[in-house]
């Protein structure tokens, strides 16, 4: 088999480059970004995660290259990012359109164009194809589109890209037979094989079935607030029922794909989403509910000034350095849009600074405090729980057993 061209280096792209390279397969990874292609041809890992290092190693020792360029080749996985366009709703294609015509430049005839980014349901039949024919290529004939949508979460990468299920969308089972043999080169899990609008759907599904979850604890959480009941030990209870699952509320929704994808479907069926709309309504609206409660906290202890207070954690979930749509920094740009910003910020976990007011020594931040407002249950915190002795304490992630702690 030919060189396969991963294109996108990210979260999602670079793990993927680097299984597959390490299963045999000879891979180059592309991405526009000269200085991460740079620091990845020196040996230099762009992120942390838990095996990266080692998976690094061996793809390395594989042969893996990393280029600007984009492969003359016939086997391509795209994995750029597909914000979503925050007026509409609705997916932003940007990203995906350009990758797709770069490849069109340069593809060999039979390429086959796998898209693991997620997005919305017929994206590759209104976007992407029209793009082909602009070509005059035929697609089953000089391009085979597949969408294989990715199915892993930062802090547990590399187990999941080995163990979880996948889903390949394919105009032809022939050729998503040849592109489960080669996922299947490093995926344990089950290989589902379907159409690529099942596929689509199926991904975005997916997270929209999680967002709601969530929404109706964080939802429960405010009713709860707002009667002086216990919202956890009322989920406590409620989950001892055989069919009752209720998850945990927390400060909100953050990363690429819980807090995005739902979108996509309230924006491409506006009618017929109340429920997923009002779910993101929930969710996006928990960093205002922080706050509010955070100022309540401080009237209530007589902490005078946001200056007395400190914030833990600025990624989106614990132990990864992935801020992405993190909850902090919605509450941050809610303070400061308040008028009422000057509060400190510490995650040990993000080692560039990219707040005002963002500390990067944990004594530092610690010094002179008199509340602590807990956004992400990092294991550095856990670990450090003696350190909040006579501080005011706000867990809105409900991590740290404190007795007198204050929660959602």
């Amino acid at each position: 088999m030919k060189a396969i061209n991963v294109i996108g280096l990210g979260y999602i792209g670079l793990p993927t480059a680097l299984i597959l390279a390490k299963s045999g397969l000879e891979v180059v990874g592309t991405d526009y970004n000269e200085n991460l292609v740079q620091r990845l041809s020196q040996g230099e890992l762009t992120f942390r995660e838990e095996g990266l290092e080692v998976l690094f190693e061996k793809a390395r020792e594989n042969g893996i290259q990393f280029s600007t360029e984009y492969l003359k080749t016939s086997l391509y996985i795209l994995s750029v990012p597909t914000p979503f366009i925050r007026k509409s709703k609705k997916i932003d294609t940007a990203y995906l359109i350009k990758a797709v015509n770069n490849v069109l430049d340069v593809c060999e005839k039979g390429t086959i164009m796998i898209m693991e980014s997620t997005v919305s349901p017929g994206t590759i039949d209104t976007y992407v194809r029209p793009e082909i024919m602009k070509r005059d290529m035929n697609i089953g004939e000089d391009v085979h589109l597949v969408h294989a949508p990715e199915r892993i979460i930062p802090g547990n990468m590399i187990f999941e890209l080995e163990h979880n299920a996948r889903t390949i969308g394919a105009d032809s089972m022939d050729i998503a037979e040849i592109v489960k043999k080669i996922y299947s080169s490093f995926c344990k899990g089950e290989i589902v094989l379907t159409d690529i609008r099942s596929a689509e759907m199926s991904k975005v599904v997916e997270n929209t079935y999680r967002d709601i979850n969530i929404a109706f604890a964080n939802e429960l959480a405010q009713i709860c607030r707002n009667d002086h009941m216990d919202v956890y030990e009322i989920i406590r209870i409620a989950n001892k029922h055989p069919r009752v699952n209720i998850l945990q509320p927390g400060p909100g929704v953050g990363g690429h794909c819980i807090s995005v994808d739902p979108w996509f479907l309230v924006g491409d069926y506006p009618e017929l989403t109340s429920l997923v709309h009002a779910a993101r309504d929930i969710n996006d609206a928990m960093p205002e509910f922080v706050r509010k409660r955070m100022l309540g906290i401080m009237k209530e202890k007589k902490i005078s000034s946001l200056k007395k207070v400190g914030l833990y954690g600025l990624t989106y979930k614990e132990n990864v350095d992935d801020t992405r749509e993190s909850p902090t920094l919605q509450l941050i740009e809610i303070l400061e849009e308040n008028l009422n910003h000057g509060i400190r910020i510490y995650d040990p976990h993000v080692r560039d600074k990219m707040v005002e007011g963002q500390v990067m020594d944990f004594e530092a931040f610690l010094s002179g405090l008199e509340m602590i407002v807990i956004m992400v249950g990092h294991d550095h915190l856990r670990n450090h729980l003696d350190r909040l002795k006579g501080l005011v304490v706000f867990d809105t992630k409900n991590v740290t057993g404190l007795e007198d702690a204050e929660l959602l």
